[in-house]
This record gives C-alpha cells, structure tokens and sequence, in this order.
C-alpha cells in the first residue's frame, strides 16, 4: 500500500473551526511543506488524495488546511492520520544523501569484505544521523554515518560498504 511513499507528519489535532488541521512534521524539513500541492493521507485502513490550500507554521508544528476539509468537525476526523508524499515529490536527494526508507533493509559489508549485518534503522542525531546495524548474531552495531566510516551505498546491489573505526565493535 505505503510502498514507495515517504512520511511527512502526523495529523494531532483540529486548528481553529474552518477545517485546519495542526500536523507534527516527520520530515528534515518541514518548510518543504510549502512546496507541496497534495499529499497522501493515511488513516490506518485506506489511503486518500487530498490537495493542500494552504499552509502555515506555529511553534514547531505544520497547520494545513487541506481543499477537501471544511470544518472543525471534519478535521476532527483527520486525527491521528498519517500523511506521505512521493519521493518525487521530496525532491531529489544531494550527493552523499539518501532517504531512510532506501537504506533500511542494505546489506552491510566491511572494507575488510566482512558481513557485518543488515541496516535496521536510522537514528537521526543533532550532528550526524547513525545507522543501527543488526549482526547475525543479533547484536546491534551503531556506525556513525560519517565519510570515514560509511564508504560506499549501492542502491542496485542493496549492499552498503563500511569501515569499521577503532572501538566501534567493543
């Protein structure tokens, strides 16, 4: 269903009586929101289209106001519903960058061509995001997703080519 979707927020609540809804952004960027002309919006069961009118921002939430919701008790509706956008519509990654949702699932390999594990999740720190590695052994590995630790990502091969610092494996 979500396949190849990004999420971007999580409706919390009604914004005012004329159909707003306030959303927790779960994206980097939040300002990307402006650039958006739809999303699609989740509510568990069923995914719908809906067009976006307007956006606003109010302390560290995104409020929306989307063409297809007209009233407080109709946003009411909405809460809790998850919106996701296209990676197209993300826009394109730079170099050196990838959306989470591709690393998920790489293989990771050591310049020492050792199998480490599979990438399991990425923890999205103040400084740099690091990628939870799990190990046949079931052992998780934090790597630092840093050019002197994480050398090469190949998409194609879903294969993720690392070396292993000084007393990452301790």
């Amino acid at each position: 269903m979500l396949d190849n979707l990004l999420r971007v927020g999580v409706i919390t609540s009604p914004h005012g009586i004329k159909g707003e809804v306030k959303v927790f952004p779960t994206t980097d960027d939040p300002q990307k929101f402006k650039r958006l002309k739809s999303v699609v919006l989740y509510d568990g069961k069923a995914e719908k289209n809906v067009d976006i009118a307007g956006v606003k921002f109010f302390k560290q939430f995104v409020i929306l106001k989307l063409k297809q919701c007209n009233s407080m008790n109709e946003a009411e509706l909405l809460r809790k519903c998850e919106l996701y956008i296209t990676k197209e519509q993300s826009g394109v990654c730079g170099e050196d960058e990838n959306f989470i949702a591709d690393l998920i699932g790489l293989t990771v390999v050591t310049d020492e061509e050792m199998l480490l594990g599979k990438l399991v999740d990425v923890l999205e720190t103040g400084a740099n995001d690091v990628y939870v590695v799990q190990t046949e052994a079931g052992k998780e590995v934090l790597l630092p997703a840093i050019k002197q630790c994480i050398l090469d990502v190949d998409l194609e091969k879903q294969e993720m080519l690392v070396h292993i610092m000084d007393g990452l494996l301790d």
